[in-house]
């Protein structure tokens, strides 16, 4: 078993029990219990789970982390999802970005590209793409949240339905096994709702510490994306939905010799 293999089976023991210690994940893997806890504070850092005396629990299901915290998490996978998701996305195209910590990096990466029109409800992406002269951005109206610089409420919603855009960019709390995706606001998830129905196309951008992590409101499905961009091949229950919807997969590893192709004609 790879560490990363263990990692997911370790996730999926906590998720299914709730607790798991060290003691118990040493002899169900059999490995010390020095690599244990070396296994669980490198998934803690990457907030998949919460670091407990003795061992492990489940990140709370109700109360996302805090907007500074998930600002430092897994980096360096948020700016090569973020690198490979602009690179889909033309210049002179229309588009939705919401609320997320990995679209703010997606902004930062389409600074490079020419003649964008951008509608968001995300203060920090029209903070970022404010100075590019060539750029026509617009902010929706609405409540602002001050932990984040979120957009959200009807005011929102109304402002969003005037438009039909090439692509909505979204990101997400977490992704269940079914495929479901999960929020933690009622009213973002109505936002986000509102750009995949006005979206021509729909890219989702999570890192791999999305896949296992829980969240109170459902959002929608993974197979209303058009393509999902992750720094890590999904679990093989989400790969499958994906080929049964034709969503296309694109793996941001530096380990891999190049991104993946639609995993609806790998299924073929």
């Amino acid at each position: 078993m790879t560490q990363q293999e263990r990692h997911e089976a370790i996730v999926e023991l906590v998720k299914r029990q709730g607790y798991a210690s060290i003691e118990q994940l040493a002899k169900d893997f059999d490995v010390t219990p020095q690599t244990v806890r070396r296994d669980l504070n490198q998934l803690a850092e990457e907030g998949i789970v919460k670091r407990v005396h003795g061992g492990a629990g489940l990140e709370s299901s109700t109360v996302n982390t805090a907007y500074h915290t998930r600002k430092t998490l897994n980096l360096d996978a948020k700016r090569r999802i973020a690198e490979m998701l602009a690179s889909h996305i033309p210049d002179s195209s229309s588009l939705f970005i919401n609320i997320g910590t990995s679209n703010e990096f997606i902004a930062e990466a389409l600074c490079q590209h020419s003649g964008l029109e951008v509608i968001t409800n995300n203060l920090n992406v029209a903070a970022i793409l404010q100075h590019k002269t060539d750029f026509n951005v617009i902010v929706a109206g609405g409540q602002v949240r001050s932990r984040d610089g979120g957009i959200i409420g009807e005011a929102t919603i109304d402002f969003i339905n005037q438009f039909k855009v090439d692509y909505g960019i979204i990101g997400i709390s977490g992704i269940d096994g079914d495929g479901s995706l999960l929020e933690f606001d009622y009213q973002e998830v109505r936002v986000a709702q509102a750009i995949l129905r006005n979206s021509r196309q729909v890219f989702l951008a999570a890192d791999h510490s999305k896949f296992h992590r829980n969240a109170v409101v459902r959002q929608g499905n993974l197979s209303q994306i058009n393509a999902f961009f992750t720094d890590r091949q999904p679990p093989e229950a989400l790969r499958r939905l994906m080929r049964e919807h034709d969503v296309a997969l694109h793996v941001a590893d530096p380990s891999l010799p190049a991104e993946m192709e639609p995993l609806a004609s790998q299924a073929g």
